[in-house]
């Protein structure tokens, strides 16, 4: 009862849905549209609006898509379209809702260029075809392929994505040499024609993007023609991945696709079961495009309720009689209302989240599977933000994007292969790799071009070829090649090098091989390898027997900056130990000249360990002990130094500096055909002071010239020449600095060729291994008698950077005793100079300090000791030594012990200094009595 009351309170509300009825597809699409209205009232009965299907014929054509959406905007009223099939239909389609304001909802037209249309009445219902060219490309960089080419019909919906996937591959580096444009309407021998062309070239990896059906019919005549065998790389478009029919599929074996991920749920599960039961008369099987078709009436539906049932009518427009249809149109009034419940409309469907952002579904995740046996293996995901993942519940942080292929399962390629295929070919047309090899009089070790005249046949030598063979076959792929002298019909050489370089870009050679430098002009026409060889170009020039034979040898061992220092610290080590030592040491007192001179030499004879002065004071003590070790190492360098001046053999280069070649308008020479002229000329060489030598024995002839006899004063090269040129002549000649940088020794390859990663490391293998020391010992082997041409001429002198943490040292320990020397004094005699004179200025009591700085300290245990010593001499043993007990100490007048005994300052000395009281000692034997009579007198 409540039904029926439903049922007659209810509102119908006219859409349409514009198919291609005469296509199995668009048949098991419009049985997903019914079974979602039909389940969606059954659940929602409460609703007063019902969608009312109208269904339209599109006739495969786009005029006729265009005309059934006019009749149903026109003659049916519909409120919205469901539909149409295709992107190229749905063009014109969009521009007729958009005038009529009626929502056009397309769950199967994915093309990228419908989104430049910016209608506001346009949704899409399904994934942009934008969306998984990422997921392409990860797949392609997770296996390093550098070359791809796309495979796609002629139609907007193919061009619609190649400007997306273009910039994708791009992204990663990844080049597309060719474009392979399928016509919709193309026979199979127009399609076989097309694949034998791509056969022909060298990229394996292909990328296709066609309608179901067309593809189809291409991967059987790619089968047929053997392109479906191992070494082959297909991928899929979600187009086409979607929509694998039983029949074509065992021509589809090994190729990888990729598709929307549509989770499986208990209601899709459901739904699959129940229609598979209802439309078992549907010739096409249910694909992820039924399913868009279900959810796309589903949120139709639920977007119609919430527009509201007022304003369901057409307002026609005033046009004249002799209008056509399309202007008599006239527009829905609940249009408005209509797009924006659309927009706000969110649900959960059969294939997940569905809601609109800009009429566009989000970009979600997608399957990427491997097609085998009967069906398709799943081997991962792709997701926007973590890239390539094995799982989607098993991603743990969700800023690393991964484009590695171990978080895809293995995968069972073309051929039946399980070998990742590189991804390229040599082309089928039989013709072998051209290598361009120089032609060129010296320097034979590295290539040697030699012809028989006999047999017209030309062989190839040298280290050079040697390493490229050795690379070939650490490949892991046969290459077959054939060497192609760069030369003229006369045997003579064609150009420079950088003329052979650059016949790779007009296409001459695929692949230039010998002592080809790795430049950056060279690199704009060419890619090269990882370079084989050292890098660097350097100078060569004489070396002289240098014996040290001048009067002044003896200097150099130690820098002019290290003497000065030396010389500074013997004169202030002097210095501080008369400081401290003034005082209280006998040694260094005396006249002014004396005190000078036995500072001096005691400071200079702890060169030789010849000082015969004893100190006595403890800090002195200290600061001679640091000096005497800082002595110690530096006369053992100076004399380690010498030795080696005097007894080795000194072969010294002519020339170290290019700056003294260019102010003396010397002559330099370079190799012939060599770039390095251009470094010669960037360094402000005239051009007119630049010889030219093709072998080391010509180059050895202009050094024996010399450059004032019309040979040379250096010699500019490369590291592997000038390594070879010394290992002749290593005696004679030597390297010196500066060494300009290069990158060595390259195979070149024209630009985007897949050849060069797998040569690159195939490179590593050779060099990191045993066989390029055997290479090298081949044509090399002689360098090992001569001392390493590597090494640069350096100075041999010391200098103070080896010894300023000595003489920091000794200055500290120094510096620091004088402190604490000043100090002491100043705090012991710090109350007699307040007392000489109140009003005294301080000049004048730093010069009171200074005067008995300069007397004797009488209470010094070395003036204590030498009296002691002058009583034992007066009277020895042998007359009877006073008894201190009988002896009595008388003077004249009264002393304090240590200060004089008139004060600077005071009336009764005139204004003149103290004056040291010395104790006058006088003995006298009364009645066995011993008295010592002290008598004070002056003395300076």
């Amino acid at each position: 009862m409540n039904t029926m009351m439903a049922q007659n309170t209810t509102v119908s509300v006219n859409v349409g849905a514009v198919l291609d009825l005469e296509n199995p597809v668009a048949n098991m699409w419009l049985s997903c549209i019914n079974m979602a209205l039909s389940d969606f009232y059954v659940t929602h009965s409460h609703y007063q609006t019902r969608l009312v299907l109208h269904t339209r014929d599109s006739m495969r054509d786009i005029v006729g898509a265009a005309a059934a959406a006019l009749d149903l905007i026109k003659n049916v009223q519909v409120q919205a379209i469901l539909g149409p099939n295709t992107s190229m239909q749905a063009n014109f389609v969009i521009d007729l809702g958009e005038k009529a304001q009626v929502p056009i909802i397309s769950y199967s037209a994915s093309s990228p260029s419908l989104t430049s249309i910016r209608s506001p009445y346009f949704f899409r219902a399904t994934q942009n075809d934008s969306t998984q060219v990422n997921a392409i490309s990860a797949i392609v960089q997770a296996f390093g392929w550098r070359e791809a080419v796309p495979i796609y019909v002629d139609n907007e919906y193919g061009k619609g994505v190649i400007p997306y996937l273009t910039d994708a591959l791009q992204a990663i580096d990844t080049r597309i040499p060719y474009r392979c444009v399928i016509s919709p309407a193309a026979t199979d021998d127009e399609i076989v024609e097309e694949l034998y062309k791509l056969m022909t070239m060298q990229t394996r990896v292909f990328i296709v993007h066609m309608s179901p059906s067309l593809g189809s019919r291409f991967f059987i005549k790619a089968s047929e023609v053997g392109m479906m065998s191992e070494g082959y790389v297909w991928i899929m478009t979600d187009g086409m991945t979607s929509s694998i029919t039983p029949q074509v599929i065992d021509s589809m074996q090994g190729v990888l696709g990729v598709r929307p991920f549509v989770p499986n749920t208990q209601a899709l599960e459901d739904f699959r079961v129940r229609w598979k039961r209802k439309f078992q008369q549907v010739e096409s099987e249910l694909n992820i495009y039924g399913l868009w078709a279900y959810d796309a009436a589903t949120i139709l539906a639920i977007a119609i309720e919430k527009a509201g049932i007022a304003n369901f009518g057409f307002q026609k427009t005033n046009v004249s009689s002799n209008s056509t249809d399309i202007s008599a149109l006239g527009f829905s009034r609940n249009g408005e209302n209509l797009i924006e419940a659309l927009s706000n409309t969110r649900v959960t469907g059969l294939t997940g989240d569905i809601h609109f952002v800009n009429g566009q579904l989000p970009s979600s995740a997608f399957q990427i599977v491997n097609l085998i046996g009967k069906g398709a293996r799943v081997l991962g995901f792709w997701t926007p933000r973590n890239g390539l993942v094995k799982k989607l519940n098993s991603i743990t942080n969700t800023s690393l994007y991964s484009t590695s292929k171990s978080n895809l399962a293995p995968v069972i390629w073309p051929g039946d292969s399980t070998s990742v295929p590189k991804g390229w070919e040599i082309p089928t047309n039989g013709n072998k790799l051209r290598i361009g090899v120089p032609v060129k009089d010296g320097f034979s070790e590295f290539v040697k071009v030699t012809r028989d005249a006999g047999t017209k046949t030309t062989t190839v030598t040298g280290y050079c070829i040697d390493v490229f063979e050795a690379v070939v076959k650490a490949l892991p792929y046969a290459l077959p090649y054939e060497y192609i002298p760069f030369a003229k019909p006369d045997g003579g050489s064609t150009g420079t090098y950088d003329d052979m370089v650059y016949q790779l870009y007009l296409g001459s050679f695929d692949a230039v091989v010998g002592d080809t430098t790795i430049i950056a002009n060279r690199s704009l026409y060419a890619d090269f390898t990882l370079p084989y060889t050292e890098s660097g170009v350097s100078m060569i020039v004489p070396i002289k027997d240098n014996n040290n034979k001048n009067a002044w040898v003896f200097l150099k061992p130690l820098t002019w900056d290290l003497w000065m220092a030396s010389f500074c610290f013997f004169v202030f080590i002097g210095f501080v130990v008369w400081v401290l030592e003034h005082r209280i040491n006998e040694d260094f007192r005396g006249p002014p000249s004396h005190q000078v001179g036995t500072s001096f030499w005691f400071s200079f004879s702890t060169m030789v360990f010849a000082h015969r002065e004893i100190v006595v004071s403890n800090l002195a003590r200290t600061v001679v002990i640091i000096w005497c070790f800082v002595v110690l190492i530096l006369t053992q360098s100076y004399t380690a130094s010498l030795t080696s001046l005097l007894t080795v053999q000194q072969l010294l280069p002519t020339v170290t500096d290019v700056n003294q070649l260019i102010k003396n308008g010397q002559y330099v020479g370079y190799q012939e055909g060599s770039f390095v002229v251009g470094i010669l000329k960037g360094l402000g060489f005239d051009e007119s002071k630049l010889k030219v030598y093709n072998s080391t024995e010509e180059c050895d002839e202009l050094f024996s010239k010399g450059s004032g006899n019309g040979g040379i004063a250096a010699a500019f090269d490369e590291v592997p020449y000038t390594k070879l040129f010394l290992a002749q002549y290593c005696s004679k000649y030597t390297l010196v600095e500066p060494t300009f940088k290069t990158d060595g020794f390259g195979f070149a390859f024209p630009k985007g060729s897949p050849l060069v990663p797998d040569v690159s490391r195939a490179i590593l293998n050779v060099t990191e291994g045993d066989k390029m020391k055997e290479i090298e010992q081949e044509w090399f082997g002689k360098q090992s008698n001569c001392p390493d041409p590597s090494s640069s001429v350096s100075s041999s002198s010391l200098s103070l950077q080896s010894f300023w943490g000595l003489f920091l040292i000794a200055g500290v320990a120094s510096v620091s005793a004088l402190l604490v020397f000043t100090a002491r004094f100043v705090y012991e005699h710090r109350q007699a100079s307040m007392r000489s004179d109140s009003k005294a200025s301080i000049w004048s009591r730093i010069l009171y300090l200074f005067k008995i700085f300069d007397q004797k300290d009488l209470k010094s245990h070395t003036f204590r000791k030498s009296e002691r010593n002058e009583i034992q001499l007066k009277y020895p043993p042998s007359m009877g030594a006073p008894s201190p007990s009988i002896c009595s100490v008388h003077t004249d007048f009264p002393v304090e012990e240590g200060t004089p005994s008139a004060e600077y300052g005071d009336p009764s000395s005139n204004g003149q200094p103290p004056q040291e009281v010395v104790p006058n000692i006088e003995l006298a034997n009364t009645n066995q009595e011993t008295s010592i009579a002290i008598e004070g007198t002056r003395d300076n």
